[in-house]
């Protein structure tokens, strides 16, 4: 039930912010921010009124929209032999349980300046961020300079609805990352 302006507004976003984080590497022992690698999302970098999750509702914001890319980048890291090292979970999830094909609670909201998400290269890789929008899609991967050794399965654990002091439901999971090496097949 979004506006549909708001949508397009979000595409809007994310192509600009895409530009400077598509190519990106992140050498062995360094830290990607995502707020110093975007910077402020303003009217005058061209960023519009997009969809803001805020207190659990929807409201228009410039540069609304940008959460589905650090979803993205959260997403894509889990499953990279990266280290995840600030990451905020949205406190309202707007994705329904029909259809879900990721654990509960599974992104990672975004808000200027202080809410970011960072990632660490631990490796002695160097990784590089492909980025692009299309028409119906945001795509995102990690590119290394070595082959990868390990693949990755996230999954959930804890999952529970409990009531709170206030009146209200909270939902709860935590996020889990299992690593499995290629050639044995063992964790």
């Amino acid at each position: 039930d979004v506006d549909m302006w708001m949508q397009e507004n979000k595409i809007a976003n994310l192509k600009i912010a895409i530009k400077k984080l598509d190519g990106l590497v992140i050498n062995p022992g360094q830290t990607f921010s995502y707020w110093r690698q975007i910077g402020q999302p303003t009217k005058s970098k061209g960023y519009l009124e997009g969809m803001v999750l805020y207190n659990g509702t929807v409201i228009a914001g410039i540069g609304g929209g940008l959460c589905q890319l650090s979803n993205l980048l959260y997403w894509i890291t889990l499953h990279s032999p990266l280290t995840v090292v600030e990451r905020w979970r949205h406190g309202y999830d707007v994705f329904p349980d029909i259809k879900r094909d990721q654990p509960f609670g599974s992104g990672a909201t975004c808000a200027y300046p202080n809410i970011d998400l960072q990632i660490k290269n631990n490796t002695s890789q160097k990784l590089q961020l492909y980025l692009e929008v299309t028409n119906e899609y945001l795509i995102g991967k990690w590119l290394s300079d070595k082959p990868i050794k390990c693949k990755y399965t996230i999954f959930d654990k804890d999952h529970e609805i409990k009531n709170e002091w206030f009146g209200g439901y909270s939902r709860n999971n935590k996020i889990f990352r299992k690593v499995i090496d290629k050639n044995t097949n063992k964790e």
